[in-house]
């Protein structure tokens, strides 16, 4: 039987084997390479995958039916992705991940996500580092750094399956 132990910051411990990864995704290149590298660990961990996609908010209020049908454009959007990348995680870690769809500000909505599941323990995003820091990477490290409560790893979206494998 394994014990869990608490953490000062609230969440609890980890328990060996058991690692949950966050990845942040969207329809980038970048962020399918983080996927793939969460779904390895997670395979050679007996760990678990979740994928967050945050849906922006739109501002049409003048217009609120444009508004209403861009936000059920952008949901279906987000469904449609999180159902291919399932796939992708069921082929590369046998395992079916836990889909999460968030609406607002994305570093918002990233730290509500960890906030809200305890059992998060990685965050993972992809980076382009050909277009050098990405605007989510940018943010991440420029203001959740002080707030975020588990490790953020970023994973390059030029590395190959092969690394991957490799260092994983």
């Amino acid at each position: 039987m394994s014990e869990t132990t608490q953490t000062d910051t609230g969440r609890p411990g980890h328990v060996a084997g058991q690692v949950k990864f966050l990845v942040c995704v969207d329809a980038s290149p970048p962020s399918r390479v983080a996927v793939h590298y969460a779904c390895r660990r997670a395979k050679n961990t007996h760990g678990r995958v979740a994928l967050l996609h945050v849906v922006q908010p739109v501002d049409f209020r003048q217009w609120s039916g444009v508004e209403h049908m861009m936000r059920e454009e952008q949901l279906e959007a987000a469904e449609a992705l999180l159902n291919e990348l399932a796939q992708d995680v069921n082929d590369w870690a046998g395992v079916m991940p836990e889909l999460l769809v968030r609406e607002g500000r994305i570093g918002d909505e990233i730290l509500g996500a960890v906030d809200d599941d305890p059992t998060i323990d990685l965050l993972c995003v992809g980076s382009n580092p050909a277009e050098g820091r990405g605007k989510l990477v940018s943010w991440l490290a420029g203001h959740l750094a002080g707030r975020l409560t588990i490790p953020l790893v970023i994973i390059p979206g030029t590395i190959s399956d092969e690394e991957i494998i490799n260092i994983t």
